[in-house]
């Protein structure tokens, strides 16, 4: 199982998530396709602090969301409605145990590109397309290598301070650390105002991405059974993602 990032298994992180990440726009292609595709049921898998589970929850779809951090699903059980979503702890290998059949399954922001090695990414796709019903489909997104996203992580160009309730502000920035290709490697770090930490005021996290050609995604969904019905662009960041959609035959 892929051991999940420091912003989501730190409690002093994951209650920062959102602040953050506070434009989900990023989540307006996944809502109008689970709309689009009929879905009264969705797993969504790397649900993290349950924005988007909660999205569909408020329109009456049948949610269950499946996380390994349990900081983060803390965070999302603590939302207005969150009692309307089923939450799992655990990661892709969890999925079989659920005794479940869905529409659709959804991977929004990173969490396709989490799965570094090709049988972890492998192993999610088979759990995914054993509870999606015939003709469910699969939604995720994934950056283009091509259009190198990675550029952009860095303290210049990635740095931001939010007001937190009962913290006071706190300071994030990005450093790049390695580009392995197909791997890239970067760090996230949260100052915290002096005195609120007993062990010091900055707080990291360190990331592990991978970036998969097209080709590689096509091939690797195939393999799991699952049919690319359409590759969209990301609306939110035109020309620098593509979005799957996939169906189960």
């Amino acid at each position: 199982m892929t051991t999940p990032d420091p912003i989501f298994v730190d409690p002093r992180l994951a209650r920062l998530y959102d602040a953050f990440d506070d434009d989900r726009g990023d989540l307006d292609i996944y809502v109008r396709l689970a709309e689009h595709l009929g879905a009264r049921s969705v797993l969504d898998v790397g649900c993290g602090t349950g924005v988007f589970a909660l999205l569909l929850a408020e329109r009456g779809v049948r949610v269950t969301g499946v996380d390994p951090a349990a900081a983060s699903l803390e965070v999302a059980r603590a939302k207005p409605g969150a009692e309307a979503v089923t939450w799992v702890e655990g990661g892709a290998d969890t999925i079989a145990g659920l005794d479940l059949t869905v529409d659709l399954a959804t991977m929004t922001g990173n969490v396709a590109q989490v799965f570094q090695s090709d049988a972890e990414w492998a192993q999610a796709l088979d759990a995914v397309r054993d509870v999606l019903r015939p003709g469910g489909s699969l939604v995720f997104e994934t950056r283009v290598p091509d259009r190198q996203a990675w550029l952009g992580w860095t303290r210049e160009r990635r740095s931001a301070r939010r007001d937190i309730p009962g913290v006071g502000q706190v300071e994030m920035w990005s450093d790049l650390l390695d580009v392995a290709l197909p791997l890239v490697t970067f760090q996230q770090s949260y100052r915290f105002p002096s005195g609120v930490l007993p062990d010091g005021d900055v707080v990291t996290s360190v990331s592990t991405l991978r970036f998969r050609e097209l080709d590689e995604i096509e091939e690797s969904l195939a393999d799991a059974g699952l049919e690319v019905h359409e590759v969209l662009d990301a609306p939110d960041r035109p020309g620098l993602e593509w979005v799957f959609v996939a169906r189960r035959a």
